[in-house]
């Protein structure tokens, strides 16, 4: 096991790790999802919601890795933070992408066929925000805020990070903005919950690997 791994370990839903700033916080992310609602920008609310969900799937088979391994996950998030809810996912690093989601898709064009630089403008967002999400993830694990402890997954190999890191969150969550109805929007999302919950429910809550 690592060192970060150990540390990380070592404050995993430790609820003392508690701190106030949390609360603003979790205002803003509130006042945002209602701001969207008062709005009844539908879309932007479940893009959101997607994105979240999306990055829950992706800790939660990264908490699974380090099961498995007992060496290391992917990634670690064994810095400060109130709250440390899976190895990798802290709660700020949650509310963070609940804010990305709205924040990515209130900037798309009305018209989903208009082009900049010559590529369909979802997909030139797509791209241009996983890119940039990607840089500040390597600022990060400069700092040593995030660790990568694999070869396969670092700076010098960003592009597994690129791809499953990010950019099918991007994509997802402008699948649903896109989505035509209500329903579909409900429907699509639901299921991205449904299966992080299952997996929550069993890994976490019955089989107590994560």
């Amino acid at each position: 096991m690592t060192e970060s791994s150990a540390q990380a370990l070592s404050i995993l839903r430790d609820p003392s790790q508690f701190q106030w700033y949390v609360i603003p916080f979790l205002l803003v992310v509130i006042y945002v999802y209602h701001n969207e609602v008062r709005l009844k920008n539908w879309n932007a609310v479940f893009a959101g919601l997607a994105l979240w969900g999306c990055d829950w799937f992706n800790e939660i088979w990264n908490a699974l890795v380090f099961h498995f391994t007992q060496y290391a996950p992917v990634w670690g998030a064994p810095g400060k933070t109130a709250y440390l809810i899976l190895i990798g996912l802290n709660i700020e690093i949650s509310l963070m992408f609940l804010l990305m989601g709205v924040a990515c898709s209130i900037i798309l064009p009305e018209d989903r066929k208009l082009k900049i630089l010559g590529l369909p403008n979802r997909l030139f967002y797509a791209i241009a925000f996983t890119t940039l999400a990607v840089v500040v993830e390597i600022v990060l694990n400069t700092i040593g805020a995030l660790t990568w402890e694999y070869s396969w997954w670092s700076a010098k190999s960003p592009w597994l990070i690129w791809i499953a890191g990010y950019f099918y969150f991007f994509a997802v969550a402008y699948l649903v903005y896109d989505m035509k109805t209500i329903r579909a929007k409900v429907i699509t999302v639901g299921a991205i919950f449904a299966v992080d919950i299952a997996c929550l429910v069993i890994f976490m809550g019955v089989l107590k690997w994560i």
